[in-house]
């Protein structure tokens, strides 16, 4: 992707602080050499008839509208401001295109009776219920004292687009779908699959970024170390429902 690419190739046109920088720079590396070619490979096997696959296209282009968003609000305005406002939009809309594209009733069809679909939505509620509390227990201290901003102070943004879009967007998806899925709505079975692999990339994402900044700035409280084999250990636990969830799932039509 070419907005991942021009970052990776040139990061002084990353204009933030250094640990800020340095976040959006591992971001950008991720979504190269991870979130892209997943997508490929997904593309490729969906288009040969795998509904496994479909899953995590669907949760690979999740975790793409993420990091456009992160690319878009979270580095001040520079050079490359046009292309990240183009990876939102077609991010946005290929979400929509491929949602409106979902046969529910075939997808059905292709899910065994046999999946674990309670111990996956569980799960799915635990990662929602435990990173809402993450952020709310730091939120709203912030938001009741007299100067909120001070929580933003090392990062250098105005807001902190993480909060706002898993708030407002991903946690409830994730819950909402995991209710559907406990209850066997197939919707939800898809979208919690697919928000599971979303919630993989992710946890991989964070942890190079907190490497990439706390490398870029050492004594900034916004990234550290310690939060790298955190969260690639929280991405292998994740992976361990979406395994389950895609071993349940016909390999072709």
């Amino acid at each position: 992707m070419a907005a991942a690419g021009l970052t990776v190739a040139d990061p002084s046109l990353l204009t933030g602080v250094a640990v800020s920088n340095g976040n959006m720079l591992g971001t950008a590396v991720v979504v190269l050499v991870v979130g892209v070619p997943v997508l490929a490979a997904a593309i490729i096997g969906a288009a040969r008839g795998s509904a496994r696959a479909a899953v995590i296209w669907l949760g690979t282009l999740g975790y793409l509208l993420y990091q456009a968003v992160l690319f878009c609000f979270a580095t001040p305005l520079n050079n490359l401001f046009l292309l990240y406002v183009a990876y939102l939009g077609l991010g946005v809309w290929t979400i929509v295109a491929m949602v409106r594209g979902v046969d529910l009733a075939a997808f059905h069809q292709r899910l065994s009776a046999e999946v674990p679909i309670r111990r996956i939505a569980g799960y799915a509620l635990v990662v929602a219920g435990l990173n809402a509390l993450a952020w709310l227990t730091r939120i709203l201290p912030a938001t009741f004292s007299d100067h909120p901003r001070a929580m933003l102070t090392d990062s250098g943004l105005l807001t902190n687009p993480v909060y706002i879009q898993d708030l407002a967007i991903w946690l409830p998806v994730l819950a909402t779908a995991a209710v559907a899925a406990w209850r066997h709505r197939t919707w939800g079975e898809l979208t919690t699959g697919a928000m599971l692999a979303l919630f993989v990339l992710e946890s991989i994402s964070i942890a190079v970024d907190q490497w990439f900044g706390s490398h870029a700035d050492p004594t900034s409280s916004v990234s550290s170390l310690v939060m790298v084999p955190i969260f690639a250990v929280v991405a292998v636990a994740t992976a361990v429902p979406v395994v389950l969830f895609l071993r349940n799932i016909d390999r072709a039509a």
